[in-house]
């Protein structure tokens, strides 16, 4: 199964930084097709954003269900098939009509992260879990770090070809899937197609009804949240506070993402195999909480700076609460689950943009004084969520 986990680091790699090559360009192109009202093409970025998290929010549970029930092959290939032809559908858009649905569509299609995810639970061990999430977490690191530059590069040339070269990487990665990716859910495995656990509402059950997934969907929900701060004003608040201009950015932005892919791809496993998966997990959302209250509290650009590292560990967090949630539930709703942490990460992803900038904008407008209260605010999230799984110290069964 190598050459399949290589496809699968390859998939999660190439979606984002398919995802991340168009970055640097979507907002001129909405400005463009908007002849030039900044105005309206700020507004109109917004709603993109919103409407790209609530697909994520509706389908990848859809994605999920089905993989449980027919294998995860077909559903990440054509997943992969159906991004390459989204991404040149607006890379040829007359309007900003089919750019917007170019984005939902996009929504849908890049959902494929969930059953990425339960492929690997499906041929990994539970032990050995934590470390090949974390890999992906890496593959995910990777594509941040690229995808951006090489947008912001291809963008000089044509603000339309970043979406071309989007669309065929993701074209290629379905045509290698189609030599090399083997079928990881056996079919005396999978489970029948339910409206109740495709509905994005309907998956939650598996959620609340599972020993031990309540309290670790309570702590990854105010993971997830917290994580939205730094997408959402990351580039205001460093141009407000330290005047940073987009060069400094942009190498702040791949230190983020460096850092993130080491930690991932070299300490996850070996901190699993040290700590456990609960050690890990405790580590990080520390890890994490420090960071976010040192990015609000530093006065200066080398103190913040400083705050990269720590944060970088962050990154424990997610393969360790992957393995830990894989491991209590069969193999046959291994898709359920993944679309439905995915399916909550896109409610989190629509309530964070919107929560977050608007106490950014606050904290500056001189009522409070505190330009860093968003991050503030995302340090009291992780902290709650280390103070849950600490008080939750139950040891339910693992199933295989």
């Amino acid at each position: 199964m190598a050459a399949a986990f290589v496809f699968i680091f390859i998939t999660v790699c190439l979606d984002m930084l398919a995802l991340g090559v168009i970055v640097p360009v979507l907002p001129s192109l909405v400005v463009e097709l908007e002849h030039g009202d900044f105005a309206r093409a700020a507004s109109m970025t917004g709603v993109f954003g919103f409407a790209w998290a609530l697909m994520q929010f509706v389908f990848s549970p859809v994605q999920g269900v089905l993989s449980d029930r027919y294998g995860r092959r077909p559903v990440v290939l054509l997943s992969n098939f159906g991004l390459g032809v989204d991404y040149i559908v607006m890379a040829v858009a007359p309007s900003l009509s089919w750019l917007f649905v170019g984005r939902l569509v996009s929504g849908i299609t890049s959902a494929s992260f969930s059953t990425a995810t339960a492929y690997i639970a499906d041929c990994t061990p539970p032990e050995k879990r934590a470390a090949r999430f974390g890999m992906l977490g890496a593959a995910f690191g990777l594509g941040f770090v690229l995808g951006p530059a090489l947008g912001g590069f291809l963008g000089h040339i044509s603000l339309r070809l970043p979406f071309w070269a989007a669309g065929t990487l993701s074209l290629l990665n379905a045509a290698y899937g189609l030599v090399v990716l083997p079928e990881s859910l056996p079919k005396e495995k999978r489970s029948k197609v339910s409206f109740a656990k495709a509905n994005p509402f309907g998956s939650v059950e598996l959620l609340y009804k599972t020993p031990g997934l309540l309290v670790l969907t309570a702590a990854s929900f105010l993971y997830f949240l917290a994580h939205e701060s730094l997408p959402s004003v990351f580039v205001l608040y460093t141009q407000y506070r330290y005047h940073w201009g987009e060069r400094t950015i942009g190498i702040a932005l791949a230190i983020v993402g460096l850092t993130s892919a080491a930690v991932a791809a070299l300490l996850v496993g070996r901190t699993v195999a040290r700590i456990g998966e609960r050690g890990a997990l405790l580590l990080g959302l520390l890890s994490g909480g420090s960071a976010f209250a040192l990015f609000g509290l530093a006065p200066t650009t080398l103190l913040f700076m400083m705050a990269i590292p720590i944060d970088a560990l962050f990154g424990l967090v997610s393969p360790a609460m992957q393995a830990l949630m894989s491991a209590r539930i069969g193999a046959d709703a291994q898709g359920q689950l993944q679309g439905a942490l995915s399916s909550m990460r896109g409610v989190t992803g629509m309530i964070g943009p919107i929560l977050f900038t608007q106490i950014f904008a606050r904290s500056i407008d001189g009522r409070v004084g505190i330009p860093g209260a968003p991050f503030l605010l995302a340090a009291a999230f992780v902290f709650a969520a280390f103070v849950i799984v600490v008080g939750n110290r139950r040891s339910d069964k693992v199933r295989a």
